[in-house]
């Protein structure tokens, strides 16, 4: 039995139900007024955190989740997991940062926006979902292909006085920015390297580095222990004695599971 509330009487084509989960008021309202040009498309909800999404997604059962990977608060791979691979609508990850993308793969999103994104880049997304919604109405859904295994940087060139040398990157504690310039801590050494904390973010395996704070990324296997500190923010002691404080806004990717 079809259930008419999905489908335009006069098109036949499915209205996709939407749920909008992270991001901020802004981007969630700019979110809505897209959907609101896209042909057989609505909104069916908004929230900002994972337990808000789980309940709503039971009880309202939409037909797509697109999620706000950068929304600390939405923690994505907790929503999959909480529903379960086999029950999770079909996932439509956004960002405003491309290096998200290996996470939007691990939650096997159908589409992957960067913003700020387009209108005819949403209906594009959304046609994706109606394809799904398509295979598994008849049965035969498609496993997704899978992704080529990303190549990390196992060594970083810097600089020492007059040669060049060559340091391993998993033997770096942790990198912070520095104006124009990253700083590399390694035990009690110190070496500058004339990148963006951003770009070298993009160069590390995200199972081995974490960013922990806007100008922090930090070796994993250097965390000894992480305590609460002040207003949300944690603060991450090293084996080698020293600590970083660990902003509200990036904890989760710190604290997620490692096994």
């Amino acid at each position: 039995m079809i259930d008419r509330a999905h489908w335009d009487a006069t098109g036949g084509e499915r209205t996709v139900q939407a749920l909008i989960v992270g991001g901020g008021p802004g981007d969630r309202d700019v979110l809505e007024e897209a959907f609101a040009v896209q042909a057989n498309a609505r909104v069916l909800g908004q929230c900002v955190c994972s337990e808000e999404a789980i309940r709503l997604i039971v009880m309202e059962r939409p037909d797509v989740v697109l999620l706000d990977l950068e929304s600390a608060e939405a923690e994505g791979l907790g929503v999959v997991r909480a529903i379960g691979r086999d029950r999770m609508p079909p996932l439509v990850a956004m960002a405003a940062d491309a290096r998200f993308a290996l996470r939007a793969i691990e939650m096997e999103a159908v589409d992957y926006l960067v913003k700020p994104f387009t209108r005819w880049r949403l209906g594009e997304a959304l046609q994706r979902v109606r394809q799904r919604l398509s295979r598994v109405a008849c049965g035969t859904v498609m496993l997704p292909a899978a992704a080529p295994s990303p190549t990390y940087a196992t060594r970083i060139r810097i600089k020492a006085r007059e040669h060049i040398r060559f340091v391993a990157v998993d033997g770096v504690d942790y990198f912070k920015a520095d104006g124009n310039y990253v700083q590399l801590h390694i035990g009690h050494e110190r070496h500058r390297v004339r990148r963006r904390l951003k770009d070298i973010h993009g160069l590390l395996d995200p199972r081995r580095f974490v960013r922990i704070h806007r100008s922090t990324i930090v070796n994993l296997e250097r965390v000894k222990e992480v305590q609460p500190w002040f207003n949300g923010d944690y603060v991450a002691l090293l084996l080698g004695g020293g600590q970083l404080r660990v902003s509200r806004f990036y904890r989760n990717d710190l604290l997620r599971p490692q096994f």
